[in-house]
């Protein structure tokens, strides 16, 4: 027997468990979150004796009696002051890492009343934090210290925010305090656990799988194989090649496969069933580099896929070869980008429930139900209707939530059982088996005439989509059509393919494409004004797309492009400092290219508030609060009269999936609609009068595909530009990051400098430190060892807005997700290039100071 002292309260615990686990399962202590399960990312703080400590590596055994804290024992006051300061500091994005580090900074505040900046750093050591980049995280730390020690009451909030106000995320208190509900923190009387046995080879013949072992384990209630699955057993986005689970006599296609799943009483119980389950393999030597998979006579890994290619995209204007030939100065070169991981904070989970109606609802934290739904539907082969999906909290995202991981596998389980089932994937199963970011291999050819005006681009770009399609194809052909960069180009040919290996997927990942082809154009503009005898600024200048000038794509800039504006805000700082790197980048709002690209939105008059509506998913971006304010600009309603529901296909219409930072563009242009629907009505109507009534609208982007005819075609709907510049310091580690981003109009400036400042660094680590190593196509990295940065790595990051967009469209808002991440790592590859002329071509870069000692 164990005794804790608990948020105030004694208590016994007969069983030397891990202290996450009774917090959880137990205690239900559902803030304290658990992110990786071995000690390295933080979100499991929690105070032991005041001292900040990680919950998973803590057993009953070594914290028995001592007194732990856990963001639910926090004074009234304190939860007050922590919720009022990440709130109002915009400290808070998906929110799953938000608890622990509240409770290191009260570690840390209640030993240092007054912490200084660096401080505040070390407190953080120990907590990994993917969106926020950490700025606004310590700002509001320094705010809470010093409401603490000065007394301060914060004030009551405010509710008349309109566009451009620095509004308060709207459910930042629910995630500061951990009440807010991921799908991790639901518990359902008699809910079963799933878990997937996944293959012992990324190739490999599956001649015998026995699962009477384990069926007959004591609380084990179904071991389902592919000959259960009902109805479409292919799934996909867009190509229908992933298997539900791998049969016997087929072959496996990467160490993530599904072969049998598993439901049981607990997640142990399920975890030992899978160790009972026989297979039986005929190893194959598995395909592992684009140059093997093209080779004649490779191994096809799907079928009817000519040298493994899933897709060619080719971009052609003018006559590139006699622009190359006839030019001042060219430059070709050669870059690589590696694998990398997502590392949202939050692995995947799903819960399945099969209603009394024969319905099964499906509770997901993905980046949109209706595609889940979608899956799900086929896998069963039943009536759209006999499916339900909602979304619960989402922990982040950034594309590698699009798939089907869970979602499927933990509805099948509860069809058969006819039981509630979850599934949670742990950190490790979640790094081997879900899509990563494309490895890229690029050749560019850069010319230009003797004023460094570039003439052509030539560029082929072959990525590795891993084992199944994913969004590979879109991924590939968005890196393509952005190879160029925001220039004014005559002449192009970029090609860009897709190759399936062994590997594990890739998929969609924040920039989709663009930041491998960005580092390589970008770092060859550099070699190209060496030649030329210009800086690296100028001739970004004078390429610089400008109003009714011609994309390399060959559509026409519109009125609210503002690429030269980015590069003129940047131009004294990168002149200042020798040393100084810089890049730029543009990006898409918008699936565009034909195909069909809606947001939704329904506000729904409802017990005296008004309901907004939507399938699109808020993944940690802070879509939600953008709506509130479109809402109320539109409307003049306070925001206090404005709710959000979650996405719920019984209940909110598609928005489309929450990916080519297209959600505040299109669902808030379709929000906008509604609403001034619902402002006409208010003209002659009390709120109350209008109580049940409902306002639709959507907005449709119609696009040209690529490959049409038309001189100019009208690619996307917008795109974003953007000029970073990376100084370095004296230990030649990067200081600053000046960030400089033509956004449209800012609908809520503090939640775009939370965007900018977190992909400011997650593009440094993807420059610097972060990999993916395999093995045999078997990933080696824990979380720990990815390369992620931390609060002490992260240096001064500056954002400047840019806003110059008058059309009515969505306020006049771009997409900013994305963008964010792509130019930072091509800047400090310039930024190293000119400190010590060594010209680096691969990621992340070698020979810095956050280099790894290879193993």
């Amino acid at each position: 027997m164990y005794t804790i002292n608990l948020n105030g309260q004694d208590v016994n615990v007969d069983k030397n468990v891990k202290l996450i686990d009774y917090l959880r399962e137990e205690a239900r202590l559902t803030s304290v979150k658990n992110g990786c399960g071995e000690g390295a990312c933080g979100a499991c703080m929690v105070l032991v004796d005041g001292k900040a400590m990680k919950a998973c590596v803590l057993t009953m055994e070594r914290v028995n009696g001592k007194k732990i804290v856990t963001v639910e024992g926090l004074s009234e006051r304190e939860k007050d002051v922590y919720s009022w300061a990440f709130a109002e500091a915009g400290a808070v994005q998906c929110g799953f890492c938000i608890p622990g580090m509240v409770i290191s900074a009260k570690g840390l505040i209640d030993k240092n009343p007054d912490p200084t900046s660096d401080e505040i750093k070390k407190a953080l050591q120990g907590n990994i934090c993917r969106c926020t980049g950490y700025v606004k995280i310590e700002k509001a730390i320094t705010m809470v210290a010093k409401a603490l020690r000065e007394g301060y009451q914060p004030e009551v909030t405010k509710f008349d925010y309109r566009v451009g106000d620095r509004m308060p995320r709207v459910d930042a208190k629910a995630k500061v305090l951990g009440t807010a509900e991921y799908v991790d923190d639901m518990h359902v009387e008699g809910m079963l656990h799933g878990a997937a046995l996944r293959s012992k080879y990324a190739r490999a013949l599956v001649k015998r799988i026995d699962i009477s072992k384990a069926k007959a384990y004591p609380g084990v209630e179904a071991v389902l194989l592919a000959k259960d699955v009902p109805g479409e057993r292919h799934l996909g986005h867009i190509i229908h090649d992933w298997p539900v689970m791998i049969a016997e006599g087929e072959t496996t296609r990467y160490v993530g496969d599904a072969l049998a799943i598993v439901a049981a009483t607990t997640r142990q119980t399920a975890k030992e069933a899978l160790d009972l389950i026989e297979v039986e393999y005929q190893p194959l030597k598995p395909v592992l580099s684009i140059q093997e998979a093209m080779a004649d006579g490779a191994p096809q890994i799907h079928k009817d896929v000519e040298r493994n290619i899933l897709r060619t995209t080719v971009v052609k204007r003018g006559n590139v070869d006699e622009a190359i030939a006839n030019a001042k100065y060219v430059v070709t070169q050669k870059y690589f980008t590696p694998f990398t991981e997502h590392a949202y904070l939050e692995p995947e989970s799903a819960l399945g429930m099969l209603n009394e109606d024969g319905t099964i609802t499906v509770y997901v934290g993905s980046q949109n139900v209706y595609d889940d739904h979608a899956g799900i539907v086929q896998m069963f082969g039943v009536n759209e209707e006999q499916v339900r999906v909602i979304s619960k909290t989402v922990g982040g995202a950034f594309g590698g939530k699009e798939d089907l991981t869970v979602q499927h596998h933990a509805a099948l389980l509860a069809w058969h059982t006819k039981k509630p089932v979850k599934m949670t994937w742990d950190r490790s199963e979640s790094i081997r088996t879900s899509v990563k970011r494309h490895p890229a291999e690029m050749e560019y050819t850069v010319a230009c005439d003797e004023n460094g005006k570039i003439t052509a681009t030539k560029a082929v770009i072959i990525t590795d989509t891993g084992a199944y399609a994913s969004l590979g194809g879109p991924v590939t052909e968005r890196a393509c059509t952005h190879a160029a960069g925001p220039y004014q180009i005559p002449n192009v040919d970029l090609t860009g393919i897709a190759v399936y290996t062994n590997n594990p997927p890739a998929g969609a990942f924040r920039g989709f494409g663009v930041p491998q082809s960005c580092f390589a154009m970008e770092c060859t503009l550099n070699l190209l004004a060496e030649k030329v005898g210009i800086s690296p600024w100028e001739i970004r200048y004078r390429n610089a797309i400008e109003p009714g000038k011609v994309l390399p794509n060959g559509q026409i800039a519109d009125e609210g492009t503002a690429l030269k504006e980015t590069l003129l805000a940047v131009k004294d700082v990168f002149e200042s400092d020798p040393h100084a790197g810089i890049a730029c980048a543009m990006k898409n709002s918008g699936i565009g290219v034909g195909l069909e690209d809606v947001g939704r939105m329904r506000l729904l008059v409802k017990d005296g508030k008004v309901w907004l509506l939507t399938g699109a998913a808020s993944v940690g971006q802070g879509m939600t609060t953008v709506l509130t304010q479109m809402v109320a600009e539109a409307t003049g309603l306070s925001t206090e009269l404005l709710q959000t529901g979650p996405p719920d296909t019984y209940t909110t219409p598609d928005g489309g999936t929450t990916t080519a930072s297209r959600q505040t563009l299109f669902t808030g242009e379709a929000t906008r609609k509604a609403a001034l629907k619902l402002k006409k009505d208010l003209e002659t109507h009390s709120l109350e009068e209008l109580e049940g009534r409902e306002y639709y609208d959507e907005f449709s982007g119609v696009t040209d595909p690529i490959g049409t005819d038309k001189p100019h075609p009208v690619s996307h709907v917008a795109y974003s530009y953007a000029t970073h510049v990376v100084l370095l310091n004296e230990e030649n580690k990067v200081a600053k990051v000046i960030a400089a981003h033509d956004i449209g109009r800012a609908i809520n400036p503090t939640g775009i400098e939370g965007q900018v400042d977190g992909g400011v660094l997650m593009s440094m680590g993807y420059a610097l430190t972060e990999d993916f190593p395999l093995e045999e196509g078997m990933p080696k990295a824990k979380f720990g060892t990815l390369g992620l940065l931390r609060a002490t790595n992260r240096p001064e990051i500056e954002t400047i807005i840019i806003e110059k967009n008058d059309v009515p469209l969505a306020y006049g808002a771009k997409g900013i997700g994305e963008i964010a991440t792509i130019p930072t790592a091509p800047a400090v590859a310039c930024a190293y290039y000119r400190r010590d002329g060594k010209f680096r071509t691969s990621l992340p870069l070698e020979e810095t100071p956050y280099s790894r000692r290879k193993k």
